[in-house]
């Protein structure tokens, strides 16, 4: 399936195949999504088929605007409104509780549905020209690398899909961060493109991390081997820590790591040290050492504040054996 460019009227016939059941790959700011009519539990299940997903995974659901979470959850808390005014559209997810015309397939049969508001135009037009709400997990094999560029998806899924919008890069890069509300009070279930300080300081609370593994997920990203490439990563403090290594090991390096002559392959997240730049660069880098044929690949640590704790949460399932 080769991706094409996204326009009004290649959007026109992917929200045309939507409408007839059929599965999109699609541009947000995040990763690249691979969606559904959220209504349409056949078609929702071809997702499932596409990525090979497991039924217990739960996915997020995707409007366009605010009033369409009037069809989908059946109550809003005012601490979630609160979010929604300032992070609406972008990457943040939150967990509300489903109305009972969502099938039970988007939500893996809990009483809860993930709900995001995507801020890449062509998402926005996607959604908007369905004229439903969408279903749609990340655009690659359950487990694997998430996908940031449509040519990651083509090569990931290739003919699974009905059809792949390419709107470019990924801005952001990682998957968006997820919440719910407890008892009044934000909950974090994943660590994403929203950063843990920016939502405190628009809650005016403090935020629980429950980001760990969950035997059953209540959120997408929660399970201890994720986000993998299947070249085997090994998590490391700096270049030095590999000592006298393989021809064949590659390097994902925070910053430029200077001497890396030794290694088969370098990827730098960001010269700089800036770790917006690294975040959105991620996964991209992941893809093209994976496909250097490697024997292992030493991932650098990145700092856990901001959007490195999102690096370091996907870094940690990546490198699960």
């Amino acid at each position: 399936m080769r991706p094409e460019p996204a326009n009004a009227g290649s959007i026109a016939r992917a929200a045309r195949i939507l409408r007839e059941g059929g599965i999109v790959s699609f541009p947000t700011e995040t990763v690249y999504g691979l969606g559904a009519c959220a209504f349409d539990a056949r078609a929702v299940a071809r997702v499932f088929e596409a990525k090979e997903r497991p039924a217990f995974d739960p996915l997020i659901v995707h409007i366009a605007r605010r009033e369409d979470l009037a069809v989908l959850v059946q109550n809003v808390p005012d601490l979630a409104w609160k979010l929604i005014d300032n992070f609406w559209p972008g990457p943040l997810t939150l967990v509300l509780p489903r109305r009972d015309t969502v099938p039970g397939i988007v939500t893996a049969g809990l009483p809860t549905v993930g709900v995001r508001m995507p801020a890449h135009p062509v998402a926005h037009a996607l959604i908007l020209e369905t004229g439903s709400p969408v279903a749609a997990p990340s655009a690659n094999p359950f487990g694997y690398l998430s996908p940031t560029t449509a040519d990651h998806v083509s090569a990931q899924l290739g003919d699974r899909v009905d059809m792949i919008l390419d709107g470019g890069p990924s801005a952001v890069g990682v998957e968006s961060s997820i919440l719910k509300i407890e008892d009044g009070a934000p909950v974090l279930l994943r660590p994403g493109g929203m950063p843990l300080e920016e939502i405190e300081r628009a809650a005016g609370i403090p935020v629980r991390d429950e980001s760990g593994v969950h035997a059953l997920p209540e959120a997408p990203g929660q399970m201890e081997s994720h986000y993998s490439p299947h070249t085997p990563v090994r998590i490391i403090k700096s270049a030095t820590e590999c000592g006298e290594t393989s021809s064949r090991c590659g390097l994902l390096a925070f910053r430029d790591p200077g001497d890396a002559g030794r290694f088969a392959r370098v990827e730098v997240l960001s010269p700089t040290g800036d770790l917006c730049e690294a975040a959105a660069r991620l996964f991209s880098a992941l893809h093209e050492l994976d496909r250097a044929g490697l024997d292992e690949i030493c991932a650098q640590e990145v700092p856990e504040e901001g959007l490195g704790r999102a690096i370091m949460n996907r870094l940690r399932r990546a490198s699960f054996r």
